[in-house]
């Protein structure tokens, strides 16, 4: 996969915050040197964040998010508003504009990406129409307690410095997680299940999949996959028991009986569970399972926005589950897409998808709030192998960084 064709889930995301007619758009393009963002002197042209996929030199790939005013007033003004907060949640890095003397509501953003450990390139835009920008910027320094980059759109040389501090904020080892971790080694035979059912497009592979042959032929795995009908034949068409078998989750329990005893076994689901999340607080949340009664609630959020599909995965088969467990009486809401609610403490488990259509960022903010509210989260994979009673059975090893060759 070329990086012009990497999933926005795996691009860093750098969003541009601050008041209407602050220049956050006509800063992105004049850095990107492209009509990325419409550009007007009306205060409120930005409406819904844009989501512009780029690639960047000494970045890489990545997704400039322009977002609406913070000040935006009005009832449509705070919707904007609230869709500008879900964007600073996907935000790996906030470049946060400040336009004058009046900073207050920028310097809430500031402490609210700070809260979260956002780095944050601070700037003091349009800097051409300022009488007194370099005592605005030291005022800044003093409240930030972090240098000021002072720009002008207009100017090349300032959009070169502000490239080089945008780069400085990249972390080094950003974008170089693997999927599979330490569960393979070059050479290693690894197997995979993938059922095509109907939740598989025609014609093509699921993301979480195309993603993990990607990973395992840079660990320069040899490949291998069936779908659950034909793993038998497979296994016996082997010269070897593949090393690692990896599974969609729903199949879980039928590979797990099959499977040759010194083959690993893991899911699509459970991978992903480290990679866009927290595998260590999803395998302790599922044990919450065990603790649910037909008064629980649970809340299953998938992260995919499709219409409800017969024998679907997390509106059909795990409340399903979850029900022959633990009683027909168990309520279960699903939400889907950024329908993420605030207020949690209505639910007694969570229980989310791979996720692999969001960057780990929104992944992590999630289970923050999840944390802070006390409420168990889990994921798909983790809580089927909890059910199907092979949770302890299962191999995960992760983060560690692709090799060199």
């Amino acid at each position: 996969m070329s990086l012009n064709e990497t999933p926005g889930a795996n691009r860093i995301h750098i969003g541009f915050y601050g008041k209407r007619n602050s220049g956050k758009s006509s800063l992105i393009n004049a850095f990107t040197g492209q009509q990325v963002a419409i550009v007007s002197d009306v205060a409120g042209t930005t409406t819904d964040p844009v989501y512009k996929p780029m690639e960047v030199h000494g970045i890489g790939p990545c997704v400039f998010i322009d977002t609406a005013g913070v000040d935006d007033v009005g009832e449509l003004g705070k919707m904007r508003v609230e869709k500008t907060e879900k964007a600073a949640e996907k935000t790996d890095i906030a470049v946060l504009l400040f336009s004058g003397e009046e900073y207050q509501a920028e310097l809430e953003w500031f402490h609210y990406f700070k809260e979260k450990h956002t780095p944050t390139l601070c700037v003091l835009s349009k800097a051409d129409t300022l009488t007194d920008s370099d005592s605005i910027a030291a005022q800044l320094k003093e409240e930030t307690k972090q240098e000021i980059l002072v720009i002008s759109s207009k100017s090349k040389e300032d959009i070169e410095k502000f490239k080089e501090e945008l780069i400085r904020l990249v972390p080094d080892d950003y974008g170089e997680e693997t999927i599979t971790g330490a569960l393979v080694e070059e050479g290693d035979l690894v197997l995979l299940v993938m059922p095509q059912d109907i939740q598989a497009p025609k014609g093509r592979l699921i993301l979480p999949q195309v993603q993990t042959i990607r990973d395992l032929l840079d660990h320069k795995c040899l490949v291998m996959s069936c779908t659950t009908d034909k793993l038998e034949d497979t296994l016996a068409a082997l010269a070897r028991p593949p090393k690692l078998i990896i599974t969609d989750s729903q199949v879980f329990r039928t590979v797990y009986d099959k499977k040759p005893q010194e083959s690993l076994l893991t899911s699509f689901s459970v991978l992903f569970a480290e990679y866009k999340g927290d595998f260590a607080y999803y395998k302790e949340s599922a044990a919450a399972i065990s603790s649910l009664t037909e008064e629980s609630k649970v809340l299953i959020a998938e992260c995919c926005t499709h219409a409800p599909l017969k024998e679907d995965i997390g509106r059909e088969k795990i409340p399903n589950m979850l029900r022959k467990r633990i009683g027909a009486g168990l309520t279960v809401d699903i939400v889907s897409g950024t329908d993420f609610p605030k207020d949690l403490s209505n639910y007694d488990l969570i229980i989310q998808c791979g996720a692999c259509m969001f960057n780990k960022k929104y992944v992590m903010t999630r289970i923050e709030r999840a944390k802070e509210q006390k409420v168990p989260m889990s994921n798909y994979g983790v809580a089927i192998a909890y059910l199907s009673g092979i949770l302890d059975k299962i191999s995960y090893e992760f983060w560690f960084y692709i090799p060199k060759h």
